[in-house]
């Protein structure tokens, strides 16, 4: 067993074809990757999984995953950030990765669990859907993508942002959690 995951073997990643450890969150990832191609229409090239995202708090530093980023004419235009147990806790770190991420707003941002979901409009923070078939499909994406203004974010706002995500994701972390890397 590594870190706090209960390691059931390896599986391949659906995406990327990659050989990955089996646990039950990783599990949960694959059934939304297969959901994101299969179900709400989205190319496997469409679809990034496990994105490196670096955050800082004064001169503490991480590394965290962002779960799945959705690239649409050239831009990200939504991400989904998965975690277990409740997805109201894990709103506002995803909006903040939602505004580091890139150096513009991501429009949608997808909080869940695996089982439910709620989608976020990046700009207002606002719910503007609930449960997993809520979640955007590709052509829902494209039909609203001209309305996304992909506002760049400040250096002062990304700061900001940077020290939210580091409280939630790395300080508020178990100790064992090795999917953070502390720099």
């Amino acid at each position: 067993m590594a870190g706090h995951h209960l390691i059931l073997g390896e599986l391949s990643d659906f995406l990327t074809g990659e050989t990955l450890e089996d646990t039950l969150d990783e599990r949960y990832r694959q059934n939304l990757s297969r959901l994101l191609v299969h179900e709400k229409g989205y190319r496997k090239e469409e679809v990034t999984p496990r994105c490196d995202l670096m955050v800082q708090a004064g001169d503490k530093r991480a590394v965290i995953k962002v779960d799945f980023q959705i690239t649409l004419n050239g831009k990200v235009c939504m991400i989904i950030k998965y975690g277990p147990g409740s997805i109201v806790t894990r709103h506002r770190p995803a909006i903040a990765a939602s505004r580091l991420l890139r150096p513009y707003q991501i429009p949608v941002i997808v909080v869940t669990n695996g089982e439910d979901a709620d989608i976020l409009d990046g700009r207002s923070a606002s719910v503007i859907g609930k449960g997993i078939a809520a979640m955007p499909c590709k052509s829902d994406l494209l039909k609203m993508f001209h309305t996304f203004g992909f506002e760049l974010i400040s250096p002062k706002r990304a700061g900001l942002e940077s020290r939210i995500i580091y409280a939630y994701e790395v300080d508020g972390s178990c100790p064992c959690d090795d999917t953070i890397c502390r720099l």
